[in-house]
């Protein structure tokens, strides 16, 4: 039985999925700090809808347009996740994870590009300061 559109992809489904061995996803993550499945216990990766657009994107980006990792890094510190994702979709940007068509349509999507980059480049800065004071709680509870 197939899985739905919205369900968690273990690495070899996502590899399947975008055409790439499980090693370069591997390698990817070690290169696009923004490719950061979830691990559970063991390290078990799961992609979710949005990390298999973002993946569809980057391979899409690196093996048919001609961008070198360098070019896909500029690009999304340029224009965010959001263009990586419509590079590997339909142009829509996220799915909704509930299903509806409303959720693509929201504000990354319904902005001009230079404020929908803006805003990407604010909440990737928001991530990287949640997880420096992550690992400052760490070190200080130990």
């Amino acid at each position: 039985m197939a899985k739905g559109p919205e369900a968690f992809r273990t690495i070899s489904e996502a590899a399947t999925e975008i055409g790439v061995a499980q090693h370069v996803l591997r390698f990817w993550e070690t290169r696009f700090s923004f490719i950061r499945p979830m691990k559970r216990a063991g390290g078990r990766r799961f992609y979710r809808p949005q990390d298999i657009l973002i993946l569809r994107g980057v391979q899409r980006l690196l093996h048919e347009e001609g961008y070198t990792i360098a070019g896909v890094q500029k690009l999304y510190r340029e224009q965010g996740a959001a263009r990586l994702a419509s590079a590997g979709g339909d142009g829509n940007g996220f799915p909704s994870l509930d299903g509806s068509e409303a959720a693509t349509q929201g504000p990354l999507t319904a902005t001009p590009a230079g404020l929908k980059a803006a805003l990407s480049s604010v909440l990737q800065e928001l991530i990287e300061a949640k997880a420096r004071l992550d690992e400052a709680l760490k070190g200080g509870s130990a």
